[in-house]
């Protein structure tokens, strides 16, 4: 079989698709693209036996059709060396012997029987199907992966869950440590109620994919798996199984106590003093707050050294001090894009809440985070 194709388009698939092949496959056919030529439309896949991604590219002339791997570094390492161009396929049916002819020269290697790559799984009964807008499925990722966890002992936590209603959708993700729920009424399914937990290789992979594109997307699921197709890519995963635990009941309902405060100013002011907190304590931040001030500090006593930075907030709660850990602050805080946060607090021992100081339209957003114990 023979085909010609543009050698930018190609690679910008490829590097799309290696998102999803893992350093250290069970099989060795994994560490391939797979690809399928009918016609003037050639299909390409990449799969770790968990995920499987697959796109479609036209090429300009073609003859023969048939199916073929090739090892992924190989090929994206010799496409990364070309500029863009036509590039002519023509791939030996017999000994899939693989010639890839460009402007003044050759690459020529042996690709692998197609035959020996995994099939895909098909999803089941009870299939629930979601369309959702691809900037608003993209925003639910981008809002809550960061809090994901990796915890062997407790694999549900390791991924986003996504609670579907009838009136509304809401994107959960925890570590024990912190907390995000987004809440949209923008997407809604037919049915009652369903879930699923979306791990996290997955997400990060439409993480990169999903930026690139526009339009909706449509998700459908079963008990087990997910089929999650958008422009010119399906995704077919496996899901996390398992009973993702109550979010709302670990959210309080009351913390009387609001700082606002500028965000920015509190996240940078976090990062300057964090440089000299103590690793040993896990990179400690106290907040220590009065009416209308906030003095952020840290010290390290191992090596004699602390820094502090006072902010400006309105605030006329009750003084109190509260310590949390740095790099958990700073994730929360670059991951809300509004110019002023709202701290909702109760005392130094309970959750303390972050929100935007204004929602968007349809959007609710919540951030926790547990705090940490402090020396006064």
């Amino acid at each position: 079989m023979k085909f010609v194709i543009s050698s930018t388009a190609l690679h910008t698939q490829l590097q799309s698709l290696s998102r999803v092949i893992a350093s250290k496959n069970s099989l060795p056919i994994l560490d391939c693209f797979l690809f399928a030529l009918e016609g003037s439309r050639l299909s390409i896949v990449a799969s770790d036996t968990e995920t499987r991604m697959e796109t479609s590219v036209e090429v300009s002339e073609s003859v023969g059709s048939g199916s073929f791997a090739i090892p992924s570094k190989i090929l994206l390492d010799a496409l990364r060396e070309l500029p863009d161009q036509p590039i002519t396929f023509d791939i030996n049916d017999e000994n899939l012997e693989v010639f890839i002819y460009f402007f003044n020269g050759k690459y020529n290697f042996i690709g692998q029987k197609a035959d020996v790559y995994p099939e895909q799984r098909q999803l089941g009964n009870d299939v629930v199907s979601l369309d959702i807008d691809i900037a608003l499925f993209l925003s639910g990722i981008n809002r809550t992966l960061f809090a994901t966890a990796d915890d062997e002992l407790r694999p549900v936590m390791n991924g986003i869950y996504l609670d579907m209603t009838s009136e509304n959708i809401t994107f959960v993700a925890s570590d024990g440590h912190k907390l995000v729920r987004f809440k949209t009424t923008e997407a809604k399914i037919a049915e009652e109620r369903a879930a699923f937990i979306l791990p996290k290789k997955p997400a990060n992979v439409l993480k990169g994919i999903l930026a690139k594109e526009s339009g909706m997307a449509n998700i459908r699921f079963d008990s087990g798996n997910a089929s999650i197709t958008f422009g010119n890519y399906t995704m077919f995963c496996r899901l996390i199984e398992g009973r993702y635990p109550n979010y709302n009941s670990v959210i309080p309902r009351e913390n009387p106590f609001i700082m606002q405060i500028d965000r920015v100013l509190l996240l940078s002011a976090i990062k300057h003093v964090s440089v000299f907190s103590s690793h040993s304590s896990n990179s400690l931040v106290k907040m220590q707050l009065a009416e209308n001030n906030l003095q952020v500090s840290t010290q390290d006593i191992d090596y004699s050294t602390s820094a502090e930075e006072r902010i400006d907030c309105q605030y006329t709660g009750e003084s109190m001090t509260l310590g949390f850990k740095a790099p958990y602050l700073v994730e929360i805080l670059t991951n809300l894009n509004t110019p002023e946060v709202n701290v909702a607090l109760a005392d130094a021992s309970r959750a303390v809440l972050v929100l935007p100081q204004e929602n968007e339209e349809n959007e609710d957003l919540l951030m926790l985070l547990m705090p940490m114990m402090v020396n006064d």
